[in-house]
């Protein structure tokens, strides 16, 4: 039994058994060679992606990927998603820290998250799992690891308005990346490229 549990832009993500089921969508607007080969690549890399994650933190065990069907079966991660939880969560900004904690070891390995936010973090068995890798892809540069900081900071401050300063901090503490100080200065330069677009 399959059951749709959430729908995002590029794939519907389906429940069965103890495992989760991302499919890839077609996409209309696309050329459809164009749009075959991009979601055979998206789900390739992916999958590399999630192998390679899966050794240094927490993160869906992958089971299989399938490029014929654009699909990637994963393990079903049963935890409180961070953006619906965090507020409510007596130990908020320890929670952050250890979210920090793993997003710096993936940097150190020179993964980009590429949709960092707490809509991509689950709390389950006291540890942090960072979900969902479609836009994610290995890069050495300081300037995408700050752009994950930035998307970070930016969901915190629209969905956790309340404490925000106070939970990337938290974030921050736990981020003990070998380029923390780069990165955190590229951060300035990527926030200050933001502020005059308005």
């Amino acid at each position: 039994m399959e059951q749709i549990i959430a729908q995002a832009a590029e794939a519907i993500i389906l429940k069965k058994g103890d495992n989760i089921i991302k499919r890839r969508i077609k996409k209309g607007y696309r050329i459809s060679e164009i749009d075959e080969k991009l979601r055979k690549l998206r789900t390739r890399s992916e999958a590399k992606l999630l192998e390679k994650a899966s050794k240094i933190v927490s993160v869906p065990k992958l089971i299989s990927a399938n490029e014929k069907t654009k699909e990637i079966e994963m393990q079903f991660i049963d935890g409180k998603k961070l953006s619906e939880h965090l507020d409510n969560l007596k130990d908020k900004f320890k929670i952050m820290e250890k979210a920090g904690e793993e997003v710096a070891k993936l940097h150190d390995s020179d993964i980009i998250h590429g949709d960092l936010t707490t809509s991509n973090m689950i709390l389950a068995n006291n540890k942090v799992f960072i979900i969902d890798f479609g836009l994610g892809f290995i890069n050495k540069r300081i300037e995408d690891k700050a752009v994950d900081l930035h998307l970070i900071k930016q969901a915190l401050e629209a969905k956790h308005f309340q404490n925000w300063e106070k939970l990337f901090e938290g974030f921050l503490k736990g981020y003990n990346s070998k380029d923390k100080d780069k990165i955190l200065s590229q951060l300035e330069v990527v926030e200050s490229r933001g502020r005059y677009k308005h």
